[in-house]
């Protein structure tokens, strides 16, 4: 590379191309399956229980067992695929969930289902941290937004495919029950993996941060090249903000100006994920205490879920234009409001209408803060401090379960709204007041602020 000129440098003054559409696509396949595992509790979780399979206060072990696999994945595999890569971290992590998901399918009893959901956790929990991580390297500054978005779009065709196999198979017993066939779905992604990885170049940030720059400069060249053939000439790269090239460390996310970010972001990952996970993944259970048959719950269920990848285009559309902070805050609020609501319809349109406004506003509301987090630490502590913030999410998802149901006994469906509620106040609250602006700015000048 020319003097002075980095990776960054060359992938910020590219335009916008359908090379990036496609890379972003592919990658963001494996977030599909992520999706899938997280709302796979929700479709198939009250046929779980009217089966008998497991008791009511059983879900939430089931439910949990997921999101604590996901806790020790996601922090683990964020800070290895800091050392190995993003590309080997993103392949690994998804062998692991489709072993396990295969199994999870075979389960025979109630212990080995939470086991192997743990384990494919696990495997799974890396995915959107790695994804995260990697579009944002990949991605031009001024399009990292949308991008972002786009991937988040692709992942979220999880929900209609998963709602819409639990409503066609769970009431079927062809060979075995109808819900070890919408389980055994997720296992596909052993079979992806081998394509997705052939379209997938390391990210040339990560090669460039661990002193491999003929690796980099070969993988630029490359996408310099496609884009060229799809945009015309490209503008020249200048230099940029300098910045270190030194292996990152743990430690580094508690030292200024990351300390601040990594408290902001742990306090946020514990309660975005009760407002998030605790709609989405307890509509069917809630409907059901309210006496909508198991049949009806999950269809709409799967009426609302049709919507689901309609959020991250609204996300395409205004990540970029207006300061993702402000966006996260104001729909934050916007579905402690939502939830509300919800708690009081009775009638099957109402039910359909504000679940889907919620949807709307959960999946927008997921693409902003997948791309603010990604933006607030440096390439080589990027998905380690995205990887150790996020994992409390899904610490807090292991045990938000049980609340709900607690909550469900004693308070009806209005006290798991209000708790949720609640939760999305802390969540604008604590992103209003110690959030720092990102949008178009570069990654380096972020993480120099």
């Amino acid at each position: 590379m020319a003097s002075g000129i980095t990776a960054i440098d060359r992938i910020n003054r590219l335009p916008a191309s359908r090379y990036f559409t496609r890379l972003v696509a592919r990658v963001s396949t494996g977030g599909f399956f992520e999706f899938y595992e997280l709302f796979l509790a929700g479709a198939v979780g009250a046929a779980l229980v009217a089966a008998k399979f497991l008791p009511l206060s059983g879900l939430p072990y089931f439910v949990g067992a997921g999101f604590l696999g996901m806790f020790f994945g996601t922090s683990i595999f964020g800070r290895v695929s800091d050392r190995i890569g993003r590309r080997k971290g993103y392949v690994y992590s998804l062998l692991i969930y489709s072993t396990f998901t295969l199994l999870m399918a075979a389960s025979p009893s109630a212990l080995w289902l939470d086991i192997f959901r743990m384990c494919a956790g696990f495997g799974v929990g890396a995915q959107l941290v790695i994804i995260d991580t990697y579009v944002s390297e990949m991605t031009p500054a001024t399009q990292r937004g949308h991008y972002i978005a786009f991937s988040q779009f692709v992942t979220y065709w999880a929900v209609p495919v998963v709602a819409l196999l639990a409503y066609a198979l769970v009431p079927t017993h062809f060979l075995w029950a109808g819900w070890r066939w919408v389980v055994l779905f997720g296992a596909l992604g052993s079979v992806l993996v081998w394509w997705i990885r052939k379209g997938l170049p390391e990210s040339p940030r990560w090669y460039e941060e661990h002193n491999e720059h003929e690796k980099a400069n070969a993988i630029l060249s490359q996408i310099e090249s496609q884009v060229e053939r799809e945009t015309g000439p490209l503008p020249p790269a200048t230099a940029g903000l300098a910045h270190k090239e030194e292996a990152g460390r743990f430690g580094e996310i508690w030292v200024p100006p990351y300390r601040k970010r990594t408290i902001m972001l742990i306090i946020f990952n514990i309660f975005q994920t009760v407002g998030f996970y605790g709609f989405a993944a307890w509509v069917p259970t809630l409907l059901v205490s309210e006496g909508v048959t198991l049949l009806h719950s999950l269809l709409y269920t799967f009426l609302i879920a049709i919507f689901n990848p309609l959020g991250p285009v609204i996300g395409m559309y205004l990540s970029d234009r207006w300061e993702r902070k402000w966006q996260i805050v104001l729909v934050s609020l916007g579905i402690a409001a939502s939830g509300l609501i919800f708690s009081f319809m009775r009638i099957p349109i109402w039910i359909i209408v504000v679940g889907v406004v919620i949807t709307l506003l959960n999946n927008w509301f997921s693409t902003l803060f997948h791309s603010y987090q990604a933006e607030l630490y440096p390439t080589r502590i990027r998905a380690t401090g995205v990887g150790f913030t996020y994992s409390w999410s899904r610490l807090s998802s292991a045990f938000t379960g049980f609340a709900i149901v607690a909550l469900l006994k004693a308070f009806g469906v209005g006290g798991v709204f209000a708790f949720i509620s609640i939760a999305m106040v802390i969540v604008a609250s604590v992103i209003g007041i110690m959030g720092p602006a990102t949008n178009r700015r570069n990654l380096e000048e972020i993480s120099a602020a």
